[in-house]
C-alpha cells in the first residue's frame, strides 16, 4: 500500500520525498567542495606532517633499537671473549700453582731426606763414639779382671803396668782375630 501511494504521488506531480530538490543538490555540492578545499588546504598538510613526523620517530626508534641491539651483541661478544680469557687465565694459574706445589713438595721432601740423613749420620756418629767408649771401658775392666785373675792363678803379683797392658792387649787382639775369622767363615 505504501508503494502504491508513492507511485501515485509521483504521478500526481507532487514532489517525491526520496529524491532531493535540485537546489539542495547544488547547495550541498558547493558546501562539499568548500569543505573538501578546506580539508585539502589545511587538514591534509597537517595530517601529512604528523604522519611524516611519526614515521621519522618510528624509523628513528627502529634505528636506535637496531643500533642498541648491535652494541649489546658486540658487548656480549666482548664479555664472552673476556670470560674465555679469564677461564684460560684461571686454568693457567691453577696449572702454575700445581707445578709450584709439586716443586715445593719435592724441595720439602729433599730437605726432609737431607735432614733425616744428617740425623742418622749424627746418630751413627754418637753410636760409634759410645761404642768406642764402651769398648775402651770394657777393655780396661777386662784388663783389670784378667790381671787379677792371672795373679790369683799364677800366684804372683803382676804389678808392672806396662806388662799388664801388653798382656791385656795381646789377649784382646787374639780375641778380635778369632771373632774376625769366625765372622768370615759364616
Amino acid at each position: 500500500m505504501v508503494k502504491t501511494q508513492i507511485v501515485l504521488a509521483a504521478a500526481d506531480g507532487e514532489h517525491n520525498p526520496v529524491l532531493p530538490e535540485p537546489a539542495e543538490i547544488g547547495v550541498g555540492l558547493v558546501a562539499f567542495l568548500i569543505l573538501l578545499f578546506v580539508l585539502w588546504k589545511f587538514a591534509v598538510p597537517r595530517f601529512e606532517k604528523l604522519y611524516s613526523e611519526r614515521t621519522e620517530k618510528i624509523e628513528g626508534g627502529i634505528k636506535k633499537a637496531e643500533q642498541a641491539q648491535a652494541e649489546a651483541e658486540q658487548a656480549l661478544e666482548q664479555y664472552k671473549a673476556q670470560l674465555a680469557d679469564a677461564r684460560a687465565e684461571s686454568a693457567r694459574i691453577r696449572d702454575d700453582a700445581r707445578v709450584e706445589a709439586e716443586q715445593i713438595k719435592e724441595e720439602l721432601r729433599a730437605e726432609a731426606q737431607t735432614e733425616a740423613a744428617r740425623i742418622v749420620a749424627q746418630g751413627e756418629a754418637q753410636l760409634q763414639a759410645q761404642r768406642a767408649q764402651i769398648v775402651s771401658e770394657l777393655r780396661a775392666e777386662l784388663g783389670r779382671n784378667s790381671v787379677e785373675l792371672a795373679s790369683r792363678i799364677v800366684g804372683e803379683a803382676l804389678e808392672n803396668e806396662a806388662r799388664q797392658r801388653g798382656t791385656v792387649d795381646r789377649f784382646l787382639a787374639e780375641l778380635d782375630a778369632e771373632s774376625a775369622s769366625s765372622a768370615t767363615r759364616e
